[in-house]
């Protein structure tokens, strides 16, 4: 079995007895038993791991306690409490199928009141806990594979040819800041840093003012490689944990300044927003769809094409951004939706970025992160972020209050939502990804 195959904890008319994880709107029904690190809220205490189910959270320590859980399992979770999934995510994927097999017969409807009755006391409700990174992330590879935003920015820059050479040959990456990721309900403040205006001779410091969002998937590295040991596209499946949503915030400014001759550095080191529950590659395999290359495209070089791959290496994700500035919230008024695009549409695999960031024997480990770069959809009014929505600043977005944007401004939330839908199948979502941006250090 792998982790593109369906068995029957994908079965759509499986029922919790957990109420909540019926509700059609929910994120969290059984089929989906996302993983993340949780604690009660306003506790000191160290935060333990946890699956979502409906509008609670079962703790997965207490239900190995409880005896829901197997015992090679339960040892497993226990080194994880105040230290992130890493454990788990060490073991490999058939560990993690077997925690999902064994929460399916405790939380199914079928299970009854024994169940319910027995892991009463490990269940939370969401509303009481506060959740964290869900893993000690090592190290964080933003990758760009989003081609409509690749496309659009490259317009902006280089009409004549938007594209670099290299862009539908390799999966192009940098290599990001970890001590700034930080989880769903970050607050971070405005960056400041060296720009220079269009007009301006000479550079200057201070607030950055084209402070922007990045719509993007992150991917987690459940087991690593040793160093000079490629992964193969076939295997490469087998090394990831599971899917977030990630917001790569990005100072425009500092960006134009500073991206030649190396790329991206201070314009992107200063925050960065996860969604604190991982979607398992298990929980996301009826979402699965064909790759293929535009008519026209080069295809993959041999080391990053394969059946699988080509068969289902595409993972359907409905992706939208809302953004809700500070009179909309003071107003009571709900954040309002700006844009929705399409994983499936990214021009590059999950598989294929871990296939390629090893290719030259680079060591992966549980944990590390990749960002797939902004994911934007072929049309004008997709764009994954502010930079595309405003034709680079020149067009404001009007929002359903009458404020307008250009780019970002102190008081701003941004929402990440993702959700999984296919016919016949009970639809997934990734849970909350929300960032505030506040001014800047005086």
């Amino acid at each position: 079995m792998t982790d593109l195959d369906l068995d029957h904890t994908h079965d759509p008319a499986l029922r919790s007895w957990i109420a909540a994880a019926n509700a059609p709107d929910t994120d969290f029904p059984i089929q989906n038993l996302p993983l993340g690190m949780f604690r009660m809220a306003g506790s000191t205490g160290s935060f333990r791991p946890g699956t979502a189910i409906g509008d609670q959270v079962l703790d997965l320590i207490a239900a190995a306690d409880l005896g829901a859980l197997s015992d090679g399992l339960g040892a497993v979770l226990r080194t994880c409490e105040g230290l992130g999934l890493n454990p788990l995510m060490a073991m490999g994927p058939d560990l993690r199928r077997q925690l999902r097999h064994e929460l399916i017969a405790a939380l199914n409807a079928d299970a009854g009141s024994t169940s319910s009755e027995q892991l009463a006391p490990a269940l939370k409700a969401m509303t009481d806990v506060e959740m964290t990174l869900p893993c000690r992330i090592g190290d964080y590879t933003d990758f760009y594979a989003g081609i409509h935003h690749a496309t659009t920015v490259g317009k902006l820059f280089r009409p004549d040819n938007p594209l670099l050479p290299n862009y539908k040959w390799v999966p192009i990456g940098y290599h990001g800041r970890v001590s700034s990721i930080g989880v769903s309900g970050q607050t971070f403040r405005r960056p400041v840093g060296q720009t220079r205006a269009p007009d301006a001779e000479l550079p200057s410091f201070g607030p950055i003012k084209r402070l922007d969002y990045e719509l993007e998937v992150g991917a987690l590295v459940g087991t690593g490689n040793a160093q000079g040991h490629p992964i193969a596209i076939g295997d490469a499946e087998q090394h990831l944990f599971g899917l977030v949503l990630l917001n790569d915030w990005s100072a425009r400014d500092i960006q134009a300044w500073e991206y030649q001759p190396l790329g991206p550095f201070l314009s992107k080191s200063f925050a960065t927003t996860l969604s604190p529950w991982v979607i398992t590659m298990e929980a996301l395999a009826p979402f699965r769809r064909a790759f293929a290359r535009p008519e026209g495209d080069p295809q993959p070089l041999p080391y990053l094409d394969g059946a699988a791959n080509r068969d289902r290496g595409a993972i359907s994700i409905r992706l939208e951004v809302h953004l809700q500035t500070r009179a909309m919230r003071d107003a009571g008024e709900a954040p309002a939706k700006l844009m929705a695009s399409d994983f499936a549409d990214a021009y590059w695999t999950v598989a294929q970025m871990l296939t390629h960031h090893a290719s030259n024997g680079c060591n992966l480990q549980p944990g590390d992160l990749f960002g797939s770069g902004t994911m934007s959809g072929p049309d004008s009014g997709q764009g994954g972020s502010l930079l595309e929505l405003t034709n680079g600043g020149k067009q404001a977005i009007t929002l359903p209050n009458g404020e307008q944007r250009h780019f970002l401004q102190d008081g701003d939330s941004v929402a990440l939502v993702g959700r999984c839908e296919a016919p016949g199948r009970r639809a997934i979502g990734f849970g909350p990804c929300v960032g505030t941006v506040v001014p800047a250090v005086a």
